[in-house]
């Protein structure tokens, strides 16, 4: 479903029932069909909300706005629109570093905040080739299953969640794919996220290449108070594509 946010139209889906709902963010790259096998099991117990980001999937991919900032402020729309009274966060890289910023915020209703593999709120500054390279990632199908072999994953994905994720990483924008590594990425909102005022559980994979365990436990723990991390095994980045129900089961006992 389309909902109007800030004079552009973001894709919607929403399963399952309870007085709790969980508002899931996708990576860099993803859509909201990245966490479907999470919600498929979340969705008995939960209330279950996850959107195409702004030039991401079926949402509008506008020339601006993809500053975490911008990204946040569409998220908070979206929570005022539906009318949500209680609700978890739980952000996914990029989605991780804007549900940070929303948190921050200490929104009425917010009462807990799931990151999984999340980018820290320091400024991720990378080397020339590594920028170049991710500014190209999601090109095209090649590009694609390049950036899935050797950096996203730890182990194969099935097969149709590897054509899944192949094709939401095309529905993209050329300004939506340089929005996070030109202008989201490179923010610093670390004072913001010593704010946060509500229980914290991070999600690492044991062999993410993006933002392992070692960087978490040095650029983004000590920045939030009273946050917990929890390794999970044999992953990699995309842990909720690689292992959901090692995610949700997680994710089940840090909210329940």
């Amino acid at each position: 479903m389309k909902y109007n946010i800030n004079g552009i139209e973001l894709q919607v889906q929403s399963a399952g029932n309870g007085s709790v709902s969980i508002l899931f963010l996708h990576y860099y790259g993803g859509s909201s069909r990245t966490w479907t096998e999470v919600i498929d099991i979340l969705q008995d117990a939960y209330h279950c909300i996850s959107y195409d980001l702004r030039g991401w999937g079926q949402s509008d991919k506008p020339e601006t706005g993809y500053s975490i900032e911008s990204l946040a402020n569409d998220a908070v729309a979206l929570i005022q629109q539906l009318q949500l009274q209680r609700f978890i966060l739980a952000g996914h890289s990029m989605g991780g570093k804007v549900a940070q910023l929303l948190a921050s915020r200490q929104l009425p209703g917010l009462e807990k905040l799931i990151l999984v593999a999340p980018s820290p709120p320091v400024p991720t500054i990378l080397p020339a080739a590594e920028k170049a390279f991710l500014l190209h990632a999601y090109d095209n199908r090649e590009n694609i299953q390049l950036a899935l072999d050797n950096a996203l994953t730890a182990t194969p994905l099935p097969p149709h969640i590897l054509e899944r994720t192949i094709a939401d990483s095309l529905q993209h924008s050329p300004a939506s794919q340089a929005g996070w590594p030109e202008i989201a990425m490179p923010e610093d909102i670390s004072k913001a996220v010593q704010h946060i005022n509500v229980p914290v559980l991070v999600l690492s994979g044991e062999h993410d290449k993006v933002d392992p365990v070692t960087r978490l436990q040095k650029e983004l723990l000590p920045f939030i108070p009273n946050a917990v991390m929890e390794v999970l095994p044999g992953t990699g980045h995309l842990s909720m594509l690689e292992a959901p129900r090692l995610v949700a089961n997680s994710i089940l006992a840090f909210i329940s």
